[in-house]
Order: structure tokens, then C-alpha cells, then sequence
């Protein structure tokens, strides 16, 4: 039997009969995937950024679709305080860098950026120009999609446990970005939009969760454990963040000990849920404050301060400056002053 064994082996063929590939050829082949995938990705990234600056002629964003943004700069940005959904980003051209309670994530065409729950971050384009302006495609991600397409991959809720940050960056894979491709190009055309749209976004997902983030993504959208958890405390926040938060009764309403809650919390979202509630509270003054010009004290007021000079101080330790001064230079810069 072994020396029957080795003459097939030395003759090419497996046991069951079937001729082995040779080595050299499996190299071959594989090489020659490589060099496919390769040169499908450059025409692919070719594509996505002239048709991001075909439907972008002129610096801003669009939402062609539903959940869909394009997004053009021609210089780089000034730091923006924002909300982060469940998104996965792609950039064409340029990069940028998001931060989130002292880390910080910088992405550009050759890798992706996935946020897997609501977040308050720090945005940044860092790289952008008139001759090469900055391009980027952004999807968000639903929970109940999510959730579609693992029950069709026959995922359950016990198959994730892991405690796993919600953003991270990876490399972005041939496959990913053909997909990604495919969406923007239905964009020119309403029926195939209507059509296409539902199955492409399907694949998107389906790509992310058998890809490198895939445990990040799954096990945040499973109905079962303690990332669901997470996600309720997390609304819950968003809710009522101008609200005085007692983490005990918030940790007791999930089930869990303060102790096992603040480190959980802080695993997904890189923060305290103080420190959460803080973000949403200075994002939201910030908004009021620039957009409806209300006054310090009333801003403060309407996000859950009562003391204004402790909202002056937690107001400058995140946007540099004190609420009046920060607001003018932000004017200021939007409409310069002739002369």
C-alpha cells in the first residue's frame, strides 16, 4: 500500500485517483490571481474616484441614495465634532482621521473604516487638494440587514462573545471594493438603483462579515449577549444625554454590576459612559451655539449644565477654546472679513 502510495504520489495522482496539481502550477495560478486582483483594484479605485468627482463637481456632500453619502473636499479639514453611525467608509482619493477617546484611526483608498454603534468622534480630512481632491463613500449600516444576512449565514447569538472596540480600520480586498463600486455606479440610473440597490447593499454585508471585521460586526448586531446591551445603554444616552445619569440604575436596568458595565461599555466605545454622555452634551451645545446663535448660559442650560463656568471649562477642554471665542474664530474663518 505504501509503495503503491508512492508511485501515484511520484506519478501526480491522489489516492482517490484524481491527478494532484503540481505545486509549481498552484503558484502559478496563484500568482497570476494575485496580478488579476491587483490590476482589477487600481481600475476599480480608477473608477470609483471619477465617478465620485463626476457627481461631486464641486466641494460637499450628496446622498444620491437612501443611507448613501459621497462626499468631496479640495483642501484639508479643520478637526469636526460629529456623531459616527454604523457605517462603513471607503475613500477614493486623499485620507482622513478620526479620533476617539485618545485613538486614532487614519484610513485612505488602500483600507476601510467600519463603525459598528453610534459614537461621538473627532473627523479630520488630513490629505486633500484642488488637483486632487478628497473622495469618499460612506454606507450606513442596518442593524436589521445586518441581522438578515447572518441568519442566512447561519450565525446565532452564541457564537459571539468577544469584547471588541466598535471602529476599527482594515485593508480594503478586491472584493469589498468591487462591490462598493457597483453601488455608486447605479446611482445614474433611478431603475437600476430601485432594483440593485437592496441586493448590492446584501453583498456589502455579506463581504464585511466574512472578511477581516466580521466578528466585530457580528457580534455587535447579534440579539443575545452583551453588545445588544451596549447598544441600549448607548441609545439610551443619545436620548437623554442632557438627563443627570446614575450608571448604577443604568447598569442594574441591563442586568450587569457597575464594574462589569463601565468596562464593557468602555471596550465598544473607548469611553465611560460619563465621558459619552459628555461628548453628546458638547457636541449638541456646539450645534446650538453655532447654528440657532443661542447664548452661552441658555446653550448650556439646554444640554444638562447648570453651572456655566463648568460647562466653559469642559467645553474648551474638547474644542480648544471657550464656547464665545471658539464659535467667532469658527465664523470667522466661514466669512472673512473683507478688506
Amino acid at each position: 500500500m505504501i509503495i503503491e502510495y508512492c508511485c501515484m504520489i511520484l506519478h501526480g495522482f491522489r489516492m482517490d485517483g484524481e491527478k494532484e496539481v503540481p505545486k509549481s502550477s498552484m503558484n502559478v495560478t496563484n500568482l497570476q490571481q494575485a496580478e488579476l486582483d491587483v490590476q482589477r483594484m487600481q481600475a476599480n479605485r480608477a473608477e470609483l474616484v471619477e465617478r465620485i468627482a463626476s457627481a461631486l463637481p464641486e466641494d460637499g456632500s450628496i446622498e444620491p441614495l437612501p443611507g448613501l453619502s459621497l462626499t468631496r473636499r479640495s483642501e484639508p479639514q479643520a478637526p469636526l465634532h460629529g456623531l459616527f453611525k454604523p457605517t462603513l467608509c471607503v475613500i477614493a482619493q486623499g485620507s482622513k482621521e478620526v479620533l476617539l477617546g485618545g485613538n486614532r484611526y487614519r484610513y485612505d483608498p488602500l483600507h476601510y473604516l467600519l463603525v459598528t454603534v453610534d459614537l461621538p468622534t473627532v473627523t479630520q480630512v488630513v490629505d486633500a487638494s484642488k488637483e486632487r481632491p478628497y473622495l469618499s463613500f460612506s454606507l450606513e449600516l442596518s442593524p436589521a440587514l445586518v441581522g438578515s444576512v447572518m441568519v442566512e449565514l447561519g450565525y446565532s447569538s452564541e457564537q459571539e462573545h468577544a469584547e471588541a472596540r466598535a471602529i476599527a480600520v482594515s485593508p480594503l480586498d478586491a472584493r469589498l471594493l468591487d462591490t462598493v463600486v457597483r453601488l455608486v455606479r447605479v446611482i445614474e440610473s433611478p431603475t437600476e438603483a430601485r432594483i440593485l440597490t437592496p441586493l448590492i447593499s446584501r453583498e456589502i454585508i455579506f463581504r464585511l462579515l466574512m472578511g477581516e471585521q466580521g466578528g466585530r460586526l457580528r457580534h455587535l448586531a447579534l440579539s443575545g449577549g452583551y453588545a445588544s446591551d451596549i447598544a441600549k445603554a448607548v441609545e439610551w444616552l443619545r436620548q437623554n444625554f442632557d438627563q443627570p445619569v446614575r450608571v448604577e440604575e443604568l447598569a442594574h436596568e441591563l442586568g450587569m454590576s457597575v464594574s462589569g458595565f463601565h468596562r464593557r461599555f468602555k471596550a465598544v466605545t473607548a469611553l465611560s459612559p460619563l465621558q459619552f454622555q459628555k461628548q453628546l452634551r458638547l457636541q449638541e451645545a456646539h450645534r446650538l451655539l453655532l447654528g440657532e446663535d443661542l447664548d452661552v448660559a441658555t446653550a448650556a442650560y439646554r444640554v444638562g449644565y447648570n453651572d456655566a463656568s463648568h460647562f466653559n471649562r469642559e467645553y474648551k477642554s474638547v474644542f480648544g477654546d471657550p464656547p464665545l471665542r471658539h464659535i467667532q474664530r469658527l465664523r470667522d474663518v466661514a466669512y472673512p472679513v473683507l478688506g
